[in-house]
């Protein structure tokens, strides 16, 4: 995830994101080949140096995919404060008879 984050700001060299991590380079390069692998991360050659750099299309599927269920849970909250403020009026209601039966 801390890889993730770096490459939010930009483009970054191999050597680049072990210095900011404080951590080997042949870990930073395990953790880039999976994340490229599984298509978030693009990789250019440039000389003898690798950079890489966050792919915006697996982002903005995930934004979707969240977006998606971001309506269904409004709607949902929608109801569940529907029935509150109906349990509500409901409790007002009983309260409202219990004070008149007592004072019959």
């Amino acid at each position: 995830m801390a890889i993730v984050e770096l490459l939010r700001d930009g483009e970054l060299t191999v050597g680049e994101i072990a210095g900011r991590l404080e951590i080997r380079q042949p870990q930073v390069s395990k953790h880039l080949k999976i994340l490229s692998d599984s298509g978030i991360l693009e990789m250019k050659a440039e000389a003898n140096r690798r950079i890489y750099k966050l792919r915006a299309e697996p982002f903005q599927s995930l934004e979707s995919w969240v977006k998606s269920f971001e309506k269904i849970m409004g709607e949902r909250y929608d109801k569940l404060d529907d029935y509150l403020q109906e349990m509500q009026k409901t409790e007002k209601k009983k309260t409202i008879k219990a004070k008149h039966k007592k004072k019959s």
